[in-house]
């Protein structure tokens, strides 16, 4: 099934589980509490969507356009975010658990609070980013040296 989508859609609530929106413009759209279970976003614009309480369970956002959109509250388990562009994003408090995000831009986002359980962060861009209150375990990936690194050996130590 095709979607044409126009930027700035209000979709809010709309059920979108398993839509093929790939190389969407979604530029501004209000998906707020939308379903996009396992939808596929590869290579989308969702530059400054509002996708608060978003449902992006297994959804592929691969190479995505996430830039100023805001995902509080978004459920990301398992979400393939890896390559996206969320600078400017807001990503306080969300539930990444067990998400790809290898070679992500994080930089300078606000991570507080989030679940980052099982998160694949390898190849991850982290400058900048505040990781205060995150949640993670010893399944969660990311490379030596990184912000993230360094965060989880200081809070070892307390």
């Amino acid at each position: 099934m095709e979607y044409e989508i126009k930027p700035g859609a209000d979709l809010r609530l709309a059920d979108l589980k398993k839509a093929d929106l790939t190389g969407a413009n979604l530029q501004g759209a209000d998906l707020k509490e939308a379903d996009l279970k396992e939808a596929d976003l590869r290579k989308a614009n969702l530059e400054g969507a509002n996708l608060e309480g978003a449902n992006l369970r297994r959804a592929n956002l691969w190479k995505a356009d996430l830039r100023k959109a805001n995902l509080e509250g978004a459920y990301l388990y398992g979400v393939d975010i890896s390559e996206a562009n969320l600078i400017g994003a807001n990503l306080r408090g969300v539930n990444l658990r067990e998400a790809n995000l290898i070679g992500a831009n994080l930089r300078g986002l606000d991570l507080s609070g989030a679940d980052l359980q099982g998160v694949d962060l390898r190849g991850a861009k982290l400058s900048g980013a505040i990781l205060k209150n995150i949640l993670y375990d010893s399944k969660t990936k990311y490379d030596k040296g990184s912000p993230l690194d360094i965060y989880i050996k200081q809070n070892k130590s307390k």
